[in-house]
């Protein structure tokens, strides 16, 4: 698969998610990188982004809670070309209702190739990166190629489904598949009449 190169700027758009039991840590994470952070466009999903825009007193981006709708707006986002950098501090010992959602956003930060840090460890690396405060060329696959050969699978798939239908149509049924031929009634034996019956 051939790739295109999309530029991320300098200033980078992060969006910052926590679950429930982890948004102490993001918190203090958020905190001892302030300056870094206030460099940058920073947008966060329901309780996370009121707490860090409280913490940092740096303006955040508030979208609707994880649960609600946050996780698929931050995706769209990602998608659009809108978020550079995903920091999502996720739970990995408590099941989620909305676990899908969660598998989605991730599954699409790496679709389109952004950097994702999901602990602490990892945000400490990439918020360090020179990188941070550079432009950056991505690569990402061709994705329209995959488009169209989907779509011409399916068009292949249609025209190929639709002549069968109108061959099985236009076939006359048989006699040997319509109309299935009795077996002759045997006659009952009739006992030939020799002048003997009923006496004795």
């Amino acid at each position: 698969m051939t790739t295109n190169v999309a530029g991320l700027s300098a200033p980078k758009h992060i969006g910052l998610v926590a679950h429930d039991h982890k948004k102490v840590d993001l918190t203090e994470w958020a905190r001892f990188n302030r300056d870094l952070l206030a460099a940058h466009t920073l947008y966060a999903t329901g309780t996370t982004g009121s707490m860090l825009e409280r913490e940092l007193d740096i303006p955040v981006e508030k979208l609707k809670s994880g649960p609600l709708g946050g996780d698929q707006q931050l995706g769209a986002m990602i998608a659009e070309g809108d978020i550079d950098f995903l920091v999502f501090f996720w739970d990995p010992l408590e099941p989620l209702p909305h676990e899908p959602d969660v598998k989605a956003l991730l599954r699409i930060a790496v679709v389109w190739n952004i950097p994702v840090a999901c602990n602490r460890a990892t945000a400490d690396f990439l918020i360090s990166s020179p990188l941070m405060g550079s432009e950056y060329q991505r690569h990402l696959p061709d994705y329209d190629g995959y488009l169209r050969r989907r779509e011409n699978k399916g068009s292949r798939g249609n025209r190929e489904g639709r002549a069968s239908r109108e061959g099985r149509e236009a076939t006359p049924p048989t006699r040997s598949d319509s109309v299935v031929p009795l077996r002759p009634r045997r006659q009952p034996l009739i006992a030939p009449d020799d002048g003997t019956a009923g006496s004795q």
